[in-house]
């Protein structure tokens, strides 16, 4: 594989692989051992999606990001819907991130304070602005081939944090005699599951940027393969490990089942604080190319401090809400549900059918995407209104 492609690779992989690494234990606890059979078919349908962008880019030579491929199939309107749900699902992502090392600092260093003059900061809030301090220099990386370096530091956590849950049950007397449900299938806990593996493939808003960056384009579909067929084995590994360990009694993240004495369980949480990190910038670049592509002269002599001073605004607004809605991590569930089926299922599939029509699809071709369009209109439907009921 090119250098470029594997570059670009390490960067799909790292949009691929999360937090959701941590709550398809529990998504398999609420649609039983059945839904593993959901989580490959929510893999291909978004899998196939990324493609069905990559072919949308292809129509138009002025396509670069994903509103110019709502624009080019719906016009002004397309933009606007498509940058509204992209756009807002990218920054509330990267709010989330804030607030789960806030919360998960806060616990494992409580009572940390740090006073400045007249300023004081505590615990949560204090961790949060710690935290956007570090990430702040990697946005500034505008290259994505240097950001793979980042990447790979988030791709390197995923395989850890299984590695360290399976040395836990292996080796540190956990074991897999976790007591679950003898139903193979349960009806009520699908639109949950469903709605967590979708938010572990929400990786679409990246792929149009990822894709521009490379100099082999031919090569973008073979390596989405590898992104999602990597990160599958992955989750799957995560999801009948953490599930055979502690039954329908696994909690919505795992590592908070784990034994806080023992080191495998010290290594899975610190580098679960990692992975957020090592994703703010990938998660933010295309809100801030959008932003700076909006700003006369960011193309000019001042491009760079244009670049730095937006993509720091961009930290600092993220670090104001993430501080001013500290409830707002219960809600994630919800927002992500709703806003990833439709960037990841719905919207790549109604934009490839307007650019390229109906007409010019094969039967099979029909078929698919007709699929992908009932399987996610179901998800967004059930999937909000439980996420709703259990909120209420």
């Amino acid at each position: 594989m090119p250098v470029g492609t594997a570059r670009t690779c390490m960067n799909g992989l790292n949009a691929l692989s999360g937090v959701g690494l941590l709550t398809v234990p529990y998504a398999l606890s609420e649609g039983g051992w059945v839904s593993l059979a959901l989580l490959a078919a929510v893999a291909a349908a978004c899998w196939y999606t990324g493609i069905l962008l990559c072919r949308c880019m292809d129509a138009d030579d002025a396509i670069r990001t994903y509103p110019d491929i709502g624009e080019r199939a719906f016009g002004r309107t397309g933009r606007l819907l498509v940058s509204a749900f992209t756009y807002v699902e990218l920054y509330l992502v990267a709010t989330g991130f804030l607030i789960l090392e806030g919360d998960n600092l806060d616990k494992l260093f409580p009572g940390a304070r740090v006073t400045l003059g007249t300023v004081s900061l505590a615990g949560k809030r204090l961790f949060v602005v710690l935290v956007a301090l570090v990430v702040a220099p990697t946005t500034w990386l505008r290259s994505l081939g240097v950001l793979a370096y980042v990447s790979a530091t988030g791709v390197f956590a995923s395989v850890v944090i299984v590695l360290s849950v399976l040395w836990a049950a292996a080796v540190d007397g956990v074991g897999f005699s976790g007591r679950g449900t003898t139903t193979p299938l349960r009806i009520a806990g699908l639109p949950t599951a469903l709605g967590l593996y979708i938010f572990c493939y929400g990786g679409h808003p990246m792929f149009p940027t990822l894709y521009t960056s490379m100099k082999r384009k031919s090569q973008f579909p073979k390596m989405l393969v590898i992104c999602f067929l990597l990160c599958t084995l992955n989750y799957g590994a995560m999801a009948v490990l953490g599930y055979l360990m502690y039954g329908d009694g696994v909690l919505s993240q795992v590592t908070l089942n784990l034994p806080s004495a023992r080191l495998s369980s010290k290594v899975a949480i610190y580098t679960t604080l990692l992975n957020p990190v090592t994703k703010y910038a990938l998660v933010v670049t295309p809100i801030a190319a959008a932003v700076e592509e909006r700003i006369r002269g960011a193309a000019g002599k001042g491009a760079r401090a244009v670049s730095v001073s937006v993509r720091t605004l961009l930290v600092l607004s993220t670090v104001a809400v993430a501080l001013a809605l500290p409830f707002f991590a219960d809600l994630m569930a919800l927002v992500g549900s709703m806003l990833n089926v439709a960037v990841c299922m719905l919207l790549p599939c109604a934009c490839y059918v307007r650019i390229f029509g109906a007409p010019s699809m094969s039967s099979v071709e029909a078929v698919a995407i007709g699929g992908i369009l009932v399987l996610g209109s179901l998800v967004a439907v059930t999937g909000t209104y439980y996420s709703l009921m259990k909120i209420i």
